[in-house]
């Protein structure tokens, strides 16, 4: 589970826009650029080129 002070500083490294936290997928997921970031071992994958698109 991500730490609240890193989850408010994280941002789309597409948009630079919020992200939400969907904690029972374990992932971040951009709104406004449709994608979604896997987080593992408790470390965010931000790379745009292993994003899923939804």
């Amino acid at each position: 589970m991500l730490k609240e002070e890193l989850l408010k500083v994280l941002a789309c490294p597409g948009c630079k826009g919020d992200l939400n936290y969907k904690k029972e997928e374990n992932k971040l997921v951009c709104q406004k650029c449709r994608l979604k970031f896997k987080i593992q071992d408790d470390i965010p994958i931000m790379l745009l080129d292993q994003a899923e698109k939804f």
